[in-house]
């Protein structure tokens, strides 16, 4: 059906404005970190919320009220796992990836590829989006707990601190 009523957008409209008003007013509340893709769980968070204001806009059978408190739901939890990860390693190590190095001063790390799940293709894509043009001008590529590509150019100090986790 095309259109049913002008009720049904009076009342997209409306409560589409408040529930857009009350997820940007928690967004600002919960902090930086509530709509960020730093790892698999923020971005998560990010989904849900949009998935929510989406059910709020679309569907008559939630109120804006039980829209407004599942955002307070799914920012809560966001905070609370948050900060339990910062002073918690075990919770760290459930919710948050961490770094792979896939590729170090010319050789391919298989068995870090592996479990990745990543290609050696993706790694020479990662490096060609880097602006590399050969093995040698790369002293290393990280797969990142986001999902992205690092790719630290061999100018760079080979012993470089931001590879210091995975040397060894």
């Amino acid at each position: 059906m095309f259109f049913s009523d002008w009720s049904q957008i009076v009342r997209v409209l409306i409560v589409g404005g408040l529930a857009y008003i009350a997820l940007i007013a928690m967004v600002r509340v919960a902090g930086k970190r509530s709509l960020s893709s730093m790892n698999a769980f923020d971005f998560l968070v990010t989904v849900a919320l949009g998935s929510t204001l989406a059910t709020i806009l679309l569907s008559a059978d939630v109120s804006l009220a039980e829209g407004v408190v599942a955002y307070a739901v799914l920012l809560g939890m966001q905070l609370a796992v948050s900060w339990l990860s910062v002073r918690f390693t075990v919770v760290r190590k459930l919710v948050k990836a961490e770094p792979a190095l896939l590729f170090y001063q010319g050789e391919f790390m298989k068995e870090a590829m592996s479990r990745e799940r990543v290609t050696r293709s993706e790694v020479l894509q990662g490096m060609r989006k880097a602006g590399v043009s050969s093995f040698s001008g790369v002293a290393a590529v990280v797969l990142e707990a986001d999902g992205s590509f690092t790719v630290v150019s061999e100018s760079a100090e080979v012993s470089a601190s931001s590879l210091l986790d995975f040397q060894q």
